[in-house]
Parts: C-alpha cells; structure tokens; sequence
C-alpha cells in the first residue's frame, strides 16, 4: 500500500462530529479533502466536509464505495465497530491501526496493555459475575471504582463504590455489564498529554495540560499544566512509551493522575484527537488537527512548540447562548460546532483565551 498521500489526495474519516469537523477544517490548508463516513446526517463534519456517506458502520456495499473514494482512513472516535475497521484496512492505510481501536474500546484490555508496556495504572481487577465481583473488592478495597468495559466516556458506565455493602447495587446500576474495579486514586490534579507519532516513527509531543471536570465532562484545560518539570517530563515520556508501544501513527490523547509522590498514572488513552488539545489551534505552532493530518498522510510533523499560555473552556448544552458575548470579548477565540439542538452536557463549542508565556 502506498504509505505517503499527496496533498490533493482523500482522507477518509470514519465518525462526524467535532473532531471530525475540525479535523477537516486542518487538512484543507494542506490540499487533502475529506470524505465523511457515519450514520448521521447534516453532521458537523459533514457541513465542511468534500463528501459525506451517510450509512451504517455494517453496510458493506456503501463500505466498498467509500474505501474506493479515499486514500487513506482515520477515525474521530473509538468505538467504531472493528469489522468495519477490518473491512477498510484491506483496502486502504488504517491509521492509527486496528490494535489502539481494539485497545481502547475495553477499559480492562486497555489497562493490561498499559501495564505489559511498563506503564503504572490504579490497582485494578476484572468484574464478571457476583463473585468476581466480591474477589475484586477483597482485592482492591473501597472506596473503588467500577467501570463498564465497553463504551463509557464523560462519566457514563462508572459507579462510584464508598463501602463494600453497597458494591451490588453499583454493579446493578450498570446492568451488570462486564466491568473494571479500579482503586480510587486520591490524585492532585488530572493531566493530560497530547502527542504524535509519524510514519517515520517521529514523535512530537505538545506540552503537559491539566484539565478541570464538571459532572464528569470536561470543563477547562490549563496550558501548561502547573506541575514540577519533572513530572511533566514524566508524562510525556509515558505517552511516548504507549505511542512505539502500539506502533501508532496519528494523534493520541493520554488522560493521567498526577500523585504526591512518583510519577503519573496513565487513567486511560484515546486513539484521536483529544478535547484536552482543542487549545492548540491557537496555542501552538501546529494544531493537534494538523498534527493528525500530517501524521496520517505521511508529512513530517510539525513543531508542537507552545506559543501562548491558554485556557481552554467547553461549552456545554445552553452554554452556547453566550456566544454574542464570547465573539465581543477581546482575546477570546470562539469554536461553535453546527450542532442544531443544545442538550443538557452536551459539546455545543468551546472558546480559547490565550495569555502571554509566563515563562518568557
């Protein structure tokens, strides 16, 4: 298979929502256009998209159709369905590859994985029935967390478990789906990194942010995290770990506690873009959108050099009603999304305030 696309060649994105759209919005100045796959229609990607198929994730024909209109194809989220992966890598460069998508979509794969590439993680044990249930609470403790294995994000498919009698009805509360218990981490602050790795094996990693959650979404991300060089360093050298761990190529989102003492712990991993690095749009030298095009195309990657200090803020269902306001204020860069309906928690846009370096 070809390994470097073109400028003028067709990326295929396999979702559409925001990171979809912003991603298309990055690989225009590159000359790539892109071909949106999802069941959704009029999606926020697909409004700045070249072409969009609407069709199931199983729909094999329109599958084929795409696969022979793209060069390459990517994904904004990860619980696409890995037949259709399998389906579009015969054809055409996956990237990043079938082994991140198939990693992350279990949170207990995902947390083996990060421990066999010598990465720490909370304690953890698998939940599959009542008594592995009570093995796991005899193992970790409480207060714990239990974790639905399968398709979680923004605080949805966890329960929180303050004493052990009350593990049952957590457990009942999730419909009894496999799960995860993990530990309950007493952390200082949660970070983030956000990196690429390129064909070549190139890696660039944007520097360490702290992000702030509300209801279990996230809230604000901080550039940079205020945290010792040390355990900045730290961090990144774990997401450099994971990324040659996976032989990735694209963008990776790495979610970490940063302890008192030793270095972070990995929570867990997103193979795409990631919310916490909407900031680099106007925060750094190349956007972690940019960075993905490149990386998945086969172009050298860009600097990730920081160039502002940043505050990135989600905008959350109505919050949107606030963008007069956000277009008036001096400094501030507004995103809105196209989403037609504002829902309680959900991403509407988000808005970038930047300052100048405090370390210049």
């Amino acid at each position: 298979m070809q390994q470097r696309i073109a400028p003028g060649g067709v990326i295929g994105i396999l979702g559409s929502g925001q990171l979809g759209r912003m991603l298309a919005l990055a690989a225009a100045p590159l000359g790539y256009r892109c071909h949106i796959y999802s069941p959704e229609a009029a999606s926020p990607a697909a409004q700045v998209s070249a072409a969009a198929t609407v069709a199931d994730y199983g729909d094999a024909d329109a599958l084929e159709a795409f696969a022979r209109s793209i060069d390459v194809v990517t994904y904004e989220f990860e619980n696409i369905p890995l037949d259709t992966a399998d389906r579009l890598a015969a054809q055409r460069p996956l990237r990043p590859g079938r082994e991140a998508l198939r990693v992350a979509q279990d949170r207990l794969e995902e947390k083996r994985f990060v421990r066999g590439a010598g990465v720490a993680t909370a304690p953890f044990a698998a939940v599959d029935d009542d008594s592995s249930l009570q093995a796991a609470l005899a193992e970790i403790g409480t207060p714990a967390v239990l974790k639905t294995r399968r398709f979680g994000y923004d605080g949805k498919g966890q329960a929180l478990i303050a004493q052990p009698d009350a593990a049952a009805a957590a457990w009942a509360s999730l419909g009894k789906a496999p799960a995860v218990l993990e530990g309950f981490i007493a952390f200082q602050r949660e970070i983030s990194v956000v990196a690429a790795r390129g064909l070549d094996g190139e890696i660039a990693c944007f520097d360490v942010v702290e992000n702030r959650h509300k209801n279990h979404i996230l809230d604000v991300t901080i550039a940079p995290a205020p945290i010792a060089p040390e355990s900045a360093a730290q961090a990144q050298q774990i997401a450099r770990r994971l990324l040659h761990a996976l032989d990735y190529v694209g963008v990776i989102g790495v979610e970490m506690f940063v302890l008192e003492d030793g270095p972070p712990l990995v929570n867990e991993f997103a193979p795409r873009v990631h919310n916490s690095g909407h900031w680099t749009i106007e925060g750094c030298r190349t956007s972690q959108f940019a960075q993905h095009i490149r990386a998945i195309t086969g172009l050298p990657l860009g600097s990730p050099e920081r160039l502002f200090d940043a505050e990135m803020t989600n905008l959350l269902g109505e919050d949107i009603a606030a963008w007069p306001a956000l277009l008036a204020e001096p400094g501030a860069h507004l995103h809105l999304y196209g989403k037609a309906e504002a829902r309680p928690g959900r991403k509407m846009g988000h808005v970038t305030r930047l300052r100048p370096r405090r370390d210049e």
